[in-house]
């Protein structure tokens, strides 16, 4: 998508801090974390959302997970960590490309405050 804010950053055209990346995935360094430790994963694919995951396109999100372990294993996150995909205006989505955050280094308290 031309106007997609991470579909620029896929593309090299914004720049970001790879951390992780594949033929089916991206993951870069979030520009305001809210853990020591904070990655946006997205597939290279444009999805807009949770709500758009289909037949066609699910196996991305089960590469989201893999890339997920992986950048456990880089990144040593043994200790724990959290996976966060926000859906849509009223689940705080902000970027209409499907997304996860790994939020990790710091006692994430449930529920979120």
């Amino acid at each position: 998508m031309q106007d997609c804010l991470f579909c620029k950053i896929i593309a090299g055209e914004i720049p970001s801090t790879k951390i992780y990346e594949d033929e089916y995935i991206y993951a870069f360094a979030d520009i305001a974390p809210q853990a020591p430790f904070h990655a946006v994963i997205i597939p290279k694919e444009h999805i807009s959302s949770a709500d758009e995951i289909n037949e066609n396109n699910s196996f991305l999100i089960g590469k989201v997970f893999e890339a997920v372990a992986n950048i456990s294993k880089q990144e040593n996150l043994a200790n724990g960590y959290r996976v966060v995909n926000n859906c849509g205006e009223d689940g705080g989505q902000t970027v209409g490309h499907i997304h996860f955050h790994l939020l990790a280094r710091r006692n994430l308290a449930w529920p979120p405050g």
